[in-house]
């Protein structure tokens, strides 16, 4: 039987967010991080689970695909594979993965149809080759890229720039399936131990790091950061970052900061040290703003064009996009929602088909709704797990959306699961919890019930499209939740829930034409309440993966003060019986492993 499509894999691998994203005829099928499947937050490690989900979910073999592209940012794959046989990296490759790597055809494979790429080069296809633009711009900004040794692409030279100096900054621009580098910014390494180095790097995304690090604790945490920057008092610090001649300086961290948040068992947001912490986040947040700003505007006269994409890690900075959309004289900004090293995957997997396979561009990523889909079935056998099955009520309903939107008005908090997985970071309806905007307490209920974040912390609403001029002010279109926007002042004493400190909400439009059951019940509730927004959060408890099945969704329901979970057509609501099996399970058993593996025929 001959062969019916041709399928380009293209892989994230080794470090944090190892992902993979399946290609069927240029178009994407499947794509998954590796977090969701193992529930560790930004897994790192081997990539079995990720191929296997997308080929399982596509109903083929790894001989079935044309063409494999992969990218590690550390090393190129191949080297970084040869030096994990003899060198033992439990960050990269734990014990516990080693076998199967050994047995993997892909583990130290020299086949023709395995390649691999730099960073920046597979984050630049993630963003221009899925964007709605025939022509225009691309921006790469993140922590760190690939050493300048290893970068494929052609590029301006820079004559100090040494060999071992990491990618920053990338600038291209396109047109069709063309690509072309304009300038790379390089960090030089610095000297230091464990992670220090990367963090006085001398770049926006390291400098960006270095701060979360400094305040929470953690180098990750950079949403938590730019949350917390408007509570800053301006000019406070004096600037870490800015542009000389079109130069990025970033002076060394010196011990004028001298109070680090430093993790010993003390309560965070009752440190001495917040007033400090605060005014900190708003000079790091400022300057990376004016710098990105000034680079855009670069870029757009350099070039002249109208559209400008983004990716790296910096661009799921939505303030700084805000600010991009409406300051930078672009006509169009589009992001890629996996703005991060997950979406790796989805440019190694473009690389492939347009670079290597020599194929057009047939394909525009108007959402990010890509994870398999579960059948009813599966959502009826998480269901009827016997420790499950006795502490709910599960009903099918003939208009989920209406009675979903009955519900939040009343205000309960609604898990909500349809369709696809969303890729990316952010929940975009798919895997969300919802609630109701009209009254302020609304985001204390959410954070003490479930998310158990810092109260400071903004929770972002969803809209329909139609109307988010009327609520928020800018004409740029945000169906990834990228962007964050002015709330009308009349709006906000309506929406309260959703109005961060400085006014302004990281919005997500939501069209019918890409979630149509998201959209209907946007509809129920604007008919119910004369508001088309509600609130949008990813559902996962802290420091936890967004779900991704059914059993997921399930766990994460009866572990927390989610009131009922919409599931397809089904609404799941306690009984009586939670109150009491549910103290029970939490003290004697892993719920998560319950509703995975306890069974007892229906």
């Amino acid at each position: 039987m001959p062969k019916q499509h041709t399928y380009v894999l293209g892989l994230n691998t080794y470090d944090h967010d190892v992902s993979a994203c399946l290609l069927r005829d240029g178009a994407i099928a499947f794509a998954i991080a590796k977090e969701r499947i193992t529930r560790v937050k930004h897994a790192s490690g081997f990539y079995k689970e990720v191929i296997d989900y997308c080929l399982e979910a596509e109903g083929i073999t790894l001989d079935d695909i044309d063409l494999i592209v992969r990218n590690c940012y550390i090393m190129p794959v191949g080297e970084m594979e040869e030096r994990l046989v003899y060198f033992d990296a439990p960050g990269f490759l734990p014990e516990f993965e080693r076998d199967d790597a050994a047995k993997h055809p892909l583990y130290l494979s020299h086949s023709d149809k395995v390649v691999t790429i730099s960073h920046h080069l597979a984050h630049a296809y993630s963003a221009f080759a899925v964007s709605p633009f025939e022509e225009g711009v691309v921006m790469i900004v993140d922590g760190v890229g690939s050493y300048r040794s290893d970068v494929m692409e052609s590029y301006p030279s820079s004559d100090t720039a040494t060999p071992l100096a990491r990618e920053s900054e990338s600038y291209y621009k396109f047109k069709g399936s063309t690509l072309e580098c304009l300038k790379k910014v390089f960090m030089e390494p610095d000297r230091g131990f464990l992670s220090d180095e990367f963090y006085n790097m001398p770049g926006m995304g390291a400098l960006y790091s270095r701060a979360s690090t400094y305040i929470f604790g953690d180098w990750n945490k950079c949403g938590e950061l730019m949350g917390l920057a408007p509570y800053g008092r301006h000019n406070q610090v004096k600037s870490l970052m800015g542009l000389t001649d079109g130069t990025l300086q970033v002076p060394h961290w010196t011990t004028d900061l001298k109070q680090p948040y430093i993790q010993d068992g003390s309560n965070w947001e009752k440190s001495p040290a917040m007033r400090h912490w605060e005014d900190l986040a708003w000079r790091v947040q400022d300057d990376t703003e004016n710098v990105l700003l000034a680079r855009a505007r670069w870029l757009r006269e350099t070039t002249g064009a109208k559209n400008l994409t983004m990716a790296g890690g910096v661009a799921l900075n939505c303030v700084a996009n805000g600010r991009l959309a409406r300051e930078a004289g672009f006509d169009n900004i589009w992001i890629q929602p996996a703005t991060g090293d997950d979406g790796i995957a989805i440019g190694c997997a473009y690389y492939g088909w347009l670079e290597i396979l020599k194929q057009r561009r047939n394909f525009v990523m108007e959402h990010s709704y890509i994870g398999k889909p579960y059948s009813d079935a599966d959502v009826a056998a998480a269901l009827q797990r016997f420790l499950v099955r006795i502490q709910i009520d599960a009903r099918r309903s003939d208009n989920v959306c209406r009675d979903t939107a009955k519900l939040l008005a009343d205000q309960r908090v609604i898990g909500w699961f349809q369709g696809g997985s969303e890729f990316g970071p952010r929940a975009l309806g798919n895997r969300s919890l919802l609630g109701d905007p009209r009254k302020p307490e609304m985001k204390d209920i959410l954070n003490s019930r479930v998310k158990h974040r810092q109260a400071f912390r903004p929770f972002a609403p969803i809209v329909l499209a139609e109307r988010m001029k009327d609520i928020f002010e800018g004409d740029a279109d945000s169906p990834f939740m990228l962007l964050a926007k002015p709330v009308r002042p009349e709006w906000r004493d309506k929406i309260p829930a959703i109005v961060h400190v400085d006014g302004t909400a990281r919005v997500q439009t939501v069209r019918e034409a890409t979630n149509p059951r998201l959209y209907q019940l946007l509809k129920e509730f604007d008919a119910l309440t004369g508001v088309p927004v509600l609130i949008n959060t990813s559902y996962n408890i802290k420091g936890e993966p967004i779900v991704e099945t059914p059993r997921d969704a399930v766990a994460c329901f009866l572990t927390t003060g989610v009131d009922h979970l919409i599931m397809h057509d089904t609404v799941v609501s306690k009984t009586a019986m939670h109150k009491i099996v549910g103290p029970l399970v939490d003290t004697y058993y892993d719920v998560t492993n319950l509703v995975s593996a306890t069974a007892r025929p229906a």
